[in-house]
């Protein structure tokens, strides 16, 4: 299948890419800081609703895991990546790593408070995006948070398209028409933060957080 081909092929790029990934982004949240502010805001949103358990999918090398937790959550990390999740084990043997596939979580459903998938979806075909965030609804608590990056597209006419990523084949996507999706698995949209690109960015691209909830349990 398309999917699995795909699949396939980004985790043995990013096998290949592992050791120049991590030394690239060990300290890449030091200069951004919006992105820390969102983090931020995330993790002080899943603290007032659970007990602060988030899974970082598709968590590379695992400087983001460490700042979750650094933020005061109960932070675990997955990754395609076999070689990935290797040197997060290393570089962070404190906390849980683990090899897994975003389209079948090895994850009990209602489990979590928290998902965060920062740039983690940028490589799905817009196909198999439905699978994805029906199982990031599935495996979140009711109530439960999840804090999604990505890079824009150029206008709303535009719902995707595809470009030439370092390591593999990429996506990006239209902030409303990821949106969509979103809602019709059962997450809604709560908060969106769209950062504009500094002169000194490599992409020109706008980046993109939605922060988004499932519905709570209603009350009896």
């Amino acid at each position: 299948m398309v999917e699995h081909d795909a699949l396939r092929a980004t985790r043995e790029a990013y096998d290949a890419a592992a050791v120049t990934y991590a030394q690239l982004f060990r300290d890449s949240l030091r200069d951004l800081p919006l992105d820390r502010a969102m983090l931020r805001a995330f993790a002080d949103t899943v603290r007032t609703t659970g007990d602060g358990r988030v899974a970082d999918l598709g968590c590379g090398p695992g400087h983001v895991t460490v700042h979750l937790g650094e933020l005061g959550l109960a932070a675990f990390g997955i990754d395609a990546s076999p070689t990935m999740i290797e040197l997060a084990r290393q570089a962070h043997p404190g906390l849980r790593f683990e090899v897994g596939s975003m389209t079948a979580l090895d994850i009990r459903d209602g489990e979590l408070d928290g998902v965060l998938a920062r740039w983690s979806v940028i490589h799905t075909p817009p196909r198999e995006l439905p699978v994805i965030l029906d199982e990031f609804h599935r495996v979140l608590a009711p109530g439960g948070h999840l804090l999604i990056g990505f890079w824009a597209t150029d206008g709303p006419g535009r719902p995707t398209l595809v470009f030439d990523h370092a390591v593999a084949p990429a996506y990006r996507w239209s902030p409303d028409h990821l949106a969509a999706p979103l809602r019709e698995s059962g997450l809604a949209e709560t908060a969106r933060l769209v950062r504009e690109p500094e002169p000194t960015d490599r992409r020109q691209f706008q980046e993109v957080h939605l922060l988004a909830r499932k519905a709570p349990t209603p009350p009896a």
